[in-house]
């Protein structure tokens, strides 16, 4: 099957996560879980923001993409929302990279390369009216762009609801209907991968 690196959000590595990458080793994929917190968690998007901003955002996305070299390279990189930073990077730019799943964020391509890499899929997860998300030229517009430029590769699904984190079962954000729904075509994905 494949092989994934999930990136935790700002929240940390929560039991959420820890249970998502369950389900997606239930069907028989291998998945790494870095943790750039070193253990630290927090019980509200706020603090986890604030411990992201004393840590400084480039530090974590550093510290996300120097787990991966020790890695083989035909993996998928995958992230929530802070999370993404280094999984969008890595699928960006690193050689052998299979595909990428980002949910509840998305930069511009332009943070990384010039253009997204021919042939290398990506699936963009957010809610609609998620202010993180959905706000005017924010994660949403880029993933708009992205999808618009590379439509043989790139997928955006929109939920309803305003939750960020809403695949997060640990979490007050997590939408069951929707988490459900997210898993369903993050295996697809996994499933479809040449």
């Amino acid at each position: 099957m494949t092989e994934v690196v999930l990136y935790h959000h700002a929240q940390g590595l929560t039991d959420g996560v820890k249970a998502f990458a369950e389900e997606l080793r239930q069907a028989g994929h291998t998945v790494h879980l870095p943790d750039v917190y070193d253990g630290n968690t927090f019980d509200n998007l706020d603090d986890g923001m604030a411990y992201a901003k004393s840590i400084g955002f480039g530090k974590l996305s550093e510290a996300g993409v120097a787990y991966a070299q020790d890695l083989p390279e035909n993996v998928v990189y995958a992230g929530f929302s802070l999370g993404v930073m280094p999984a969008q990077e890595l699928t960006q730019t690193r050689a052998g990279a299979r595909g990428g799943l980002f949910y509840s964020s998305c930069l511009p391509v332009s943070e990384f390369s010039e253009t997204w890499p021919a042939g290398v899929p990506v699936q963009i997860h957010g809610m609609d009216e998620d202010p993180w998300f959905a706000e005017e030229d924010g994660d949403l517009a880029s993933a708009q762009a992205l999808v618009a430029a590379n439509p043989a590769d790139a997928e955006l699904f929109l939920y309803p609801g305003k939750s960020h984190l809403f695949a997060d079962s640990s979490l007050s954000d997590y939408d069951e209907e929707a988490a459900k729904l997210l898993v369903t075509r993050t295996l697809t994905f996994l499933a479809n991968l040449p």
